[in-house]
């Protein structure tokens, strides 16, 4: 009885594969061998490809056994092959970019026939208002324009004050006739400076006209002035109006302004501005020292309503120097004066 106990036990662990896979052997009737001719026909119609290499264990293939060599490459002659067929060939040369060298020069006899042509075909009466109408079109009309860049008043320690800038001109793009105006002075008290200028202005350069005239001045001592200056529109847009004064007396002085329009949003500018006003010699009835008479520095912020009409606020320090700070003193005046200004700008 034991012995026959330990025959089974030692029979089972023999039996438990074959119970754990009833199915071995059956999984893929391709591998099977004996079973492949016995697929279902109409299942054989539906299957998709077989793949060559299905069913292929690179496992256990030698490699070492398969001979590489034997496919002979050198077989292959490439010399005989047709590179330029295979678009290897040599790459076309890129389309040349135009340029002066590329373009057709004129014909010899550009530019050599009549001035007007048109005449010899419609006649003279014909173009005559054509020709008119292309000069007025290319800048040969009138303009007149008119501007205060400076209308303030303006709060200082002491009397507060007021200051007027006003320039304008009629003409057309090369010839103008120019006038301008300053005043200054504090309320309650004499106008201190009244000046008026009429100016003859002929452009000499795209952005720069020279000018040439007289200057009045109708506050203070009674003074006439020949004016001859450059105004115009500098590289990096500053606004230049350089002039030279010579009196009637022969005293000889001079003024430089600069002024550039920062603009830091839609409607909103900033003007930095300077002043520089120089004498050649004393003039104590003016209160005017030879060398640096006076300098002023300022700065306003401004708002466009619209491009013609523009609010300002803003601050500026004079001072006078040398001789001319020597007079102001004397007649119990500050040298060095800070203004807040608050102003409006407009032209049209």
């Amino acid at each position: 009885m034991k012995l026959e106990l330990l025959v089974s036990a030692a029979l089972i662990p023999l039996a438990t594969p074959a119970l754990a896979q009833p199915h071995q052997g059956h999984g893929d009737h391709q591998a099977a061998g004996p079973h492949a001719g016995h697929q279902d026909p109409q299942a054989q119609e539906k299957a998709e490809p077989a793949d060559p290499h299905q069913g292929m264990d690179h496992g256990t293939m030698d490699h070492g056994e398969m001979d590489h060599g034997a496919s002979d490459q050198r077989a292959v002659d490439h010399s005989t092959m047709d590179h330029s067929a295979m678009g290897h060939g040599a790459p076309e040369p890129a389309a040349a970019s135009p340029g002066p060298d590329m373009e057709t020069p004129p014909p010899p006899e550009a530019g050599s026939g009549a001035p007007r042509a048109a005449d010899a075909i419609w006649g003279a009466e014909a173009m005559r208002a054509s020709r008119e109408d292309l000069q007025k079109t290319h800048g040969d009309f009138t303009l007149f324009w008119f501007q205060a860049d400076r209308a303030e008043f303006q709060a200082r320690q002491g009397d507060n004050g007021y200051l007027w800038d006003l320039q304008g001109f009629y003409g057309n793009t090369t010839d103008k006739f120019f006038f301008k105006s300053e005043g200054e002075g504090s309320f309650g008290e004499p106008i201190e400076e009244l000046e008026f200028q009429a100016l003859y202005s002929r452009a000499i350069a795209p952005f720069f006209d020279l000018q040439a005239g007289f200057r009045q001045d109708l506050a203070g001592p009674d003074t006439s002035y020949a004016v001859v200056g450059i105004q115009g529109l500098a590289p990096y847009m500053f606004e230049l109006d350089t002039a030279l004064f010579l009196s009637h007396r022969g005293d000889l002085t001079a003024r430089v302004e600069a002024e550039l329009d920062q603009r830091i949003a839609q409607s909103i500018l900033i003007q930095p501005r300077a002043e520089l006003n120089l004498a050649a010699q004393d003039v104590p009835e003016l209160g005017i020292g030879a060398g640096i008479d006076s300098f002023e520095l300022g700065v306003r912020l401004r708002y466009e309503i619209i491009r013609e009409i523009a609010p300002y606020v803003g601050v500026e320090q004079v001072w006078k120097t040398g001789r001319s700070a020597d007079f102001a003193r004397a007649a119990g005046e500050d040298p060095s004066v800070t203004n807040f200004v608050l102003g409006i700008r407009f032209w049209f």
